[in-house]
């Protein structure tokens, strides 16, 4: 009697461990399947990682690479801004680092964003510099020229005809040379100039040059019109409208500063200014003096 009453309880028991244990199988099956698809999210999220480090070395090798490449093609030029030269680089190696311990992209992102903004200043500033640099050149082998061929005349003519041509060489038209653009700063209530570099420091430009004298120029009243260009080619000038302009070449154009001369055929030492009415932006700006419908002289400076 003992031996069948057991017989159902040993029956029972086997189901309750057929039960556990299949509820641990279980347990251990979906353990497997969330461990396995948290192990695919990962390596998935580490291949983009890695893809997007890809793309931002590149664009970052590209960035040096082009960089490098106007630097070789503007020669010594390039020299005049190792300033912002070694801006660019440093900015650069900041990037590869962050790059290298896999930090965040959009950080990164705008990194390089603000390192090609600076790139691109320094292509325009080393165009501008280039094209100042060869208006010179070709203004001075001009000059070369041309005074070789007149020496050849003058020493083949006598007295009077040599001064006969030397005045039609000179021609009608006047001269600007010595143009400077001298950053300032004023002190002492404005009653004291001191000469600057640094573009926040500026608070006037001052432009001094000299017209030249010309015996074949109508002497009288002439007015001498100053243009500032901006490192962004934008003129200085206190409005846009016709008041502030004058014709040029068949156009009309702005200037910064306008001044009237009693010309009587002799050099003349002139000085304008332009008082600060906005921030100056670091970078070469360019002086253009004009008078008669004549551009007469050009130069460059720099504020850092």
């Amino acid at each position: 009697m003992e031996t069948q009453e057991n017989k159902p309880d040993n029956s029972k028991l086997l189901k309750i461990v057929i039960y556990v244990l299949s509820a641990i199988i279980a347990v251990l099956i979906w353990q497997l399947i969330v461990t396995k698809t948290t192990v695919n999210t990962f390596t998935i999220e580490k291949e983009k990682t890695q893809t997007k480090n890809v793309a931002l070395q590149h664009e970052l090798d590209s960035l040096l690479t082009e960089h490098d490449k106007i630097k070789k093609e503007y020669g010594n030029i390039s020299g005049k801004l190792s300033e912002k030269d070694s801006i660019i680089l440093a900015k650069a190696d900041e990037i590869q680092k962050l790059i290298a311990t896999q930090a965040d992209y959009y950080r990164i992102k705008r990194k390089l964003d603000y390192l090609r903004g600076i790139t691109q200043g320094y292509v325009t500033q080393i165009d501008s510099l280039y094209r100042v640099n060869k208006v010179l050149k070709d203004e001075n082998v001009e000059i070369k020229d041309k005074f070789k061929k007149e020496k050849v005349k003058t020493e083949e003519l006598s007295k009077d005809k040599e001064v006969l041509s030397q005045k039609v060489y000179l021609g009608s038209v006047l001269k600007a040379y010595n143009i400077k653009g001298i950053p300032v700063r004023l002190k002492s209530g404005g009653k004291k100039e001191e000469v600057m570099e640094k573009a926040k420091k500026t608070d006037r430009i001052k432009v001094t040059f000299t017209l030249s004298e010309n015996p074949l120029t109508a002497a009288g009243t002439k007015t001498v019109y100053v243009r500032i260009a901006r490192p962004d080619e934008k003129i200085l000038s206190v409005s846009d409208d016709l008041a502030h302009s004058f014709d040029f070449d068949g156009k009309s154009i702005q200037y910064s500063m306008k001044k009237d001369v009693d010309y009587q055929n002799k050099s003349e030492e002139m000085s304008l200014y332009w008082d600060k009415t906005e921030e100056f932006t670091p970078g070469s700006y360019v002086v253009s003096v004009f008078t008669d419908g004549y551009l007469i002289g050009e130069s460059i400076f720099v504020l850092k």
